[in-house]
């Protein structure tokens, strides 16, 4: 028998989200069956910790749980919350003829009819507790049964990754682990959508959805815009001022690339398609380099005593202030 939720993550009814969270964190680390391989019954506590929290966890459960509507492993329950007859309402159970028993509903407040109390039609009832599985007159077929709720994570990915492709697996909320594949060049904050990996349905329906959100880590040559990448190029002050060929980074290695003449820092070149590639065949977003000329780290007298004769003899203006 499954136990109350509250006592398997040792809360109380007026726990708030947070503190629910934090219960079933600290019973699920506690029971991983990867920590625990010699515990044959820490595989069973852990499932346990989940089913609970899949319960408290949720405000709706949870709810529905309280008011009695739901059992511990989230399971519709039966007929208990009605009495069994009286001013109030409930039902009669009578012996009829020839052994067989009469089923009388009432839900008080009126006459009885055929069908139970005024107005009131029993199929209603199982309508609302069975997801409609009985037709009404003249209507096309039972109504289809609810699907269980979608479930959220998120994972975290090299940009990488996210620009080649690749598989890599998430830790959802309740503990499980899924396997997910990163379509190549998926964009920072895209969701995939895992069918039939969400929360199975009370009712023996379809499962729900577990909804994953992609999230980039950042990345510490490149920086993203759009489909483009940034890069800071550093380059040689003889490199600046003479132009040549240099190697820059992009995603899949380092390319050739050229540096025209007389080249200040701060202007961009543009390697096209060397950016992050796009979904549906559309064209790959382009590298941006900025050069950045880079003085040698140890002081060289004659570079200094260069700049001095240029300093006095060929002075220029690069600021106009």
């Amino acid at each position: 028998m499954t136990r109350d939720p509250y006592t398997v993550l040792g809360v109380a009814k007026s726990a708030s989200a947070d503190e629910i969270k934090k219960a079933y964190r600290r019973q699920a680390k506690k029971f991983h069956p990867d920590q625990n391989k010699t515990d044959p019954k820490a595989k069973e506590k852990f499932a346990e910790a989940n089913t609970a929290y899949e319960i408290l966890g949720d405000d709706k459960k949870k709810a529905q749980f309280d008011r009695g509507e739901i059992d511990a492993e989230g399971k519709p329950r039966g007929f208990e919350g009605f009495g069994a007859g009286g001013p109030g309402g409930g039902f009669r159970r009578q012996a009829g003829p020839g052994g067989f028993e009469h089923f009388e509903f009432n839900m008080g407040g009126g006459p009885r009819g055929a069908g139970g109390a005024a107005g009131f039609d029993p199929s209603d009832l199982f309508e609302g507790l069975f997801g409609g599985a009985r037709p009404r007159p003249g209507s096309r077929g039972p109504r289809p049964t609810p699907k269980g709720d979608d479930v959220g994570g998120s994972v975290t990915v090299s940009l990488e990754q996210a620009a080649l492709g690749g598989d890599t697996r998430v830790l959802m909320p309740s503990g499980r682990t899924l396997e997910v594949k990163i379509p190549a060049g998926i964009e920072d904050g895209k969701q995939i959508r895992l069918k039939g990996q969400g929360n199975p349905s009370p009712l023996g329906g379809e499962a729900g959805d577990a909804i994953i959100t992609v999230k980039i880590a950042r990345h510490p040559f490149f920086k993203v815009e759009g489909r483009d990448l940034r890069l800071d190029l550093p380059i040689t002050l003889y490199e600046a001022a003479l132009g040549g060929k240099v190697e820059a980074r992009t995603l899949t290695g380092a390319v050739e690339l050229q540096v025209p003449p007389n080249s200040s820092s701060g202007r961009v070149l543009r390697l096209r398609g060397k950016g992050l590639p796009a979904a549906g065949g559309a064209p790959a977003g382009d590298l941006l380099a900025s050069l950045k000329i880079t003085l040698p780290e140890s002081p060289d007298p004659e570079l200094e005593d260069l700049m001095r004769r240029w300093r006095d003899q060929k002075p220029y203006r690069p600021r106009d202030v």
